[in-house]
């Protein structure tokens, strides 16, 4: 402790050194008497000894109080401006630690609860499975509906988990929104025959963008107008420059659910109701077409259908109406 505070206040010891020389020189050249210099300077030493000892008193406190440092109130012992200025610092970095550890405690406890969510769901297509294997009465398509499923949750999870962490994978280049439209569409051919649904597609939008994540975005919005279509449904995509809007004639969307669609976690109604949401669909949507500069919109009538209408940013908004439903 005694070497910490002469490394601290070792300055103080040599302006006195210098001072006493000079004092001695001035003595020497006008031939004063020494007992003069020998009485100021033994003044002057006991001050700094005297002064030096409650330093030393107040320094061994101070670093008594930040090495056994705990709580941010036992700061407020520390008075002197630079204490308050370091008091200060030491608060915003304990501020910004807190912050930090409550944003990673809450990630944890989200991703906790979203695998526990997903793992609930693919519960559902896995009982299937097992009912048909168990009964001898296995039906081809209705399992590959179920292994899609499975596939489909799977990749959601592992797409969402990639996007936390690493929100920022975006590699633009130009493409086809027709041919990405389609693509999505493909894979949930068996759902579509196996219910009835048709899908038309028109128009088309050379858009630069990251064909990745926007696939995945059109795949949860297409997903969702086959999941909730009823049989013998059509589902319609337009296609505009500028704009995407994807109708269905479905079960519709309860008017008070619409405004938390794009909400983490929020399955709404229709979620409860039919078992077949997680709540992270539309809102990993909303994340990535913000990234891609991109508006999504809903509008939905109950047993009417919904409407997905998705544009680029910063350009006229086009006006559109239910009547598209």
């Amino acid at each position: 402790m005694i070497r910490a505070f002469f490394k601290e206040y070792y300055s103080w010891y040599i302006q006195y050194g210098v001072v006493m020389a000079g004092y001695l020189l001035i003595f020497w050249l006008y031939r004063l008497p020494l007992g003069y210099f020998k009485v100021t300077s033994l003044t002057i030493l006991t001050l700094l000894i005297l002064q030096g000892f409650g330093n030393y008193i107040r320094f061994k406190k101070k670093m008594k109080i930040l090495q056994e440092f705990i709580y941010v109130k036992e700061l407020d012992q520390l008075h002197s401006p630079s204490e308050q200025a370091y008091r200060s610092l030491i608060i915003k970095l304990k501020e910004a630690e807190a912050e930090v550890a409550l944003y990673q405690l809450n990630n944890q406890k989200n991703t906790e609860a979203l695998i526990k969510m997903w793992s609930h769901q693919m519960k559902l297509p896995l009982a299937a499975m097992s009912l048909m294997l168990q009964t001898n009465h296995i039906d081809i398509k209705d399992y590959q509906i179920q292994v899609l499923r499975l596939e489909h949750y799977l990749n959601n999870l592992l797409s969402y988990l990639k996007f936390n962490q690493h929100s920022d994978d975006f590699r633009f280049q130009v493409c086809s929104v027709k041919q990405l439209v389609t693509s999505v569409i493909k894979k949930s051919s068996q759902t579509c025959i196996a219910k009835g649904i048709s899908i038309a597609v028109d128009g088309d939008w050379q858009l630069s963008t990251d064909n990745k994540w926007l696939s995945f975005a059109l795949t949860q919005i297409i997903d969702n107008a086959i999941k909730y279509s009823k049989p013998q449904g059509h589902i319609k995509v337009s296609i505009k420059e500028g704009s995407i809007f994807i109708s269905d004639n479905g079960i519709g969307i309860l008017e008070e659910d619409l405004p938390r669609l794009f909400e983490e976690g929020f399955t709404g109604y229709n979620g409860h109701e039919h078992q077949k949401a997680t709540g992270l669909g539309l809102f990993m949507t909303k994340q990535i077409l913000d990234k891609l500069n991109l508006n999504i919109t809903i509008s939905s009538q109950v047993d009417q259908g919904t409407l997905v209408v998705i544009q680029k940013k910063h350009s006229k908004q086009t006006k559109f109406s239910t009547s598209l439903l």
